[in-house]
C-alpha cells in the first residue's frame, strides 16, 4: 500500500514538474540588417600609403551591405541561450578618388573601385541576458564565398563613363573564421534589435602572401516566433 502510494506521488510530481517546463523551449527566428565592411591590414596600409600621396584625391572608405537569415534559440539555463544561424552576408571594401592634375581638375572626373564580396555565414552565439531583455553575444563564426567581384566606376562631368564589373575569386580564400561579439535587445512580443562586430581571424588571400582581413559592423532587427 505504501509503495502504492509512493509510486503515485512520484507519477504526480514528474506529471506536475513536466507540466511546468516550457511545451517548446526551442524557438526559431528570422533576422535582417545592414553591414559596414572594410578590410584591414597589409594591402590596408598600401591603400594609405596611395592616400597619402595623391594629397587627398583618394580616400577609403566602408563597403555598405545587407544581411539576412534565420537562427534559432536555445535555452540552456536561466538567462542563458545557444544561438547558432544561417545566413547571408555582403562584405567588401572601397576606394574613391578624383584625377590629382590640375589640367584636369574642371572635368571633375571621380573614380571609385569597390570590392564585393558574398558570403553564407554560420554563427554559433553564446546569448546571457543581463536584464529584462537586454543581453550580450559572442561566439565564433565560420563563412563560405560565395562569390568576390570588383567593380570600377567612373564620372566626368557627372555622366558616367565607365561602370565595370569582374569576377575576382580566384585567390581569395574560400572559408573565413571570425569571432563575433555585440548587444541585443528581445522585446515580448518576439521583435528583436541588436548591434554586432565580426573579426576576421584568417586573411581574405587564399595563400596568405597579404595580413588583410575582413571587418564588419552588423545592425540587426529580427523577430523570435
Amino acid at each position: 500500500m505504501a509503495v502504492a502510494f509512493g509510486f503515485a506521488a512520484t507519477e504526480a510530481s514528474a506529471q506536475q514538474y513536466q507540466q511546468q517546463q516550457p511545451k517548446s523551449p526551442v524557438k526559431f527566428g528570422v533576422r535582417v540588417g545592414a553591414n559596414l565592411s572594410n578590410w584591414q591590414g597589409e594591402t590596408v596600409n598600401s591603400a594609405q600609403n596611395l592616400i597619402d600621396l595623391s594629397d587627398g584625391n583618394v580616400s577609403r572608405k566602408m563597403r555598405e551591405g545587407v544581411h539576412a537569415g534565420l537562427y534559432m534559440s536555445i535555452p540552456v539555463g536561466p538567462g542563458f541561450e545557444i544561438e547558432p544561424g544561417l545566413q547571408y552576408s555582403q562584405k567588401g571594401t572601397r576606394l574613391t578618388g578624383k584625377l590629382p592634375w590640375v589640367e584636369t581638375e574642371f572635368l571633375n572626373a571621380n573614380l571609385t573601385v569597390t570590392n564585393k564580396a558574398e558570403y553564407i555565414e554560420l554563427p554559433v552565439m553564446a546569448k546571457l541576458y543581463v536584464g529584462e531583455g537586454f543581453h550580450i553575444f559572442a561566439g565564433p563564426q565560420v563563412a563560405y564565398l560565395l562569390s568576390n567581384k570588383v567593380q570600377a566606376q567612373a564620372s566626368v562631368l557627372g555622366f558616367n563613363a565607365l561602370n565595370r564589373e569582374w569576377d575576382m575569386k580566384n585567390g581569395f580564400r574560400e572559408v573565413d573564421f571570425s569571432v563575433v561579439g555585440g548587444i541585443g535587445y528581445q522585446f515580448t512580443n518576439g521583435l528583436n534589435l541588436s548591434a554586432g562586430y565580426d573579426h576576421g581571424l584568417n586573411t581574405i588571400d587564399q595563400n596568405g602572401n597579404f595580413e588583410t582581413y575582413n571587418r564588419t559592423f552588423k545592425a540587426s532587427v529580427g523577430y523570435t516566433f
